[in-house]
């Protein structure tokens, strides 16, 4: 197989060389470029078309968000993971609105930045544990009435599923939490997408969030 073809963009050049030697060490993964600016990651997006891109949200004229809004307006493909020191709610909102596939703290342990990746990669949306938890927290503390009734239309299990999802599992550790296989749990996100009429796993997470339907604890399997 091809390698995963990752940009790194972040405009503190340390941190970029930490990152590369990280993902160096890591067979499947190579850096197919570096941008120390929203701009140049605009530009280097379209040039390179990497798989990935790894994107500080904090930088200066243009903020990682924005530029993950521009690059998939021309490259939808392309796998964003935001790399942050803060987690607050309204920035992880954004990105996932922006678009964004995966929100890493750059204070997470290597293992999980690979596991994001490779989820990204596979085009699957993860939220590293910290900021699943603050989601949920701050939907708990801000219910929203519940607008609509199409979350009755989904099983027991495509409720287990899409609660693990939102609190930050990929689809292979929710068939490992539920004792079922990968491409199961896949043809229930599937489901999941069509019975809530949305268009991907972001917005099946956002949803779950705003209506209230996560729990604090993982559902057990059954």
């Amino acid at each position: 197989m091809e390698p995963i073809r990752i940009l790194l963009a972040d405009d503190h050049t340390l941190f970029r060389r930490g990152i590369r030697m990280i993902l160096e060490q890591t067979q499947d993964m190579e850096v197919a470029g570096e941008a120390a600016s929203g701009e140049e990651a605009i530009a280097m997006a379209g040039d390179l078309v990497p798989d990935i891109i790894l994107m500080d949200i904090k930088m200066s004229v243009i903020s990682g968000i924005e530029a993950t809004r521009r690059i998939l307006q021309e490259n939808p493909h392309i796998g964003i993971i935001l790399l942050t020191m803060y987690d607050e709610p309204e920035s992880v909102f954004a990105g996932m609105r922006a678009g964004a596939r995966g929100y890493v703290l750059k204070e997470a342990e290597p293992e999980e930045l690979r596991r994001a990746i490779e989820a990204a990669y596979r085009g699957e949306v993860i939220l590293c544990p910290i900021i699943a938890k603050r989601l949920l927290q701050h939907f708990q503390s801000q219910p929203e009435p519940r607008s609509d009734l199409l979350y009755e239309r989904l099983t027991q299990r495509e409720l287990q599923v899409l609660q693990l999802a939102a609190q930050g599992l990929s689809n292979k550790e929710i068939a490992e939490k539920l004792v079922i296989s990968e491409k199961t749990v896949k043809n229930h996100i599937g489901n999941i997408f069509s019975k809530l009429q949305v268009n991907d796993r972001t917005q099946a997470i956002l949803y779950a969030l705003r209506q209230g339907l996560v729990v604090t604890e993982p559902p057990e399997a059954g």
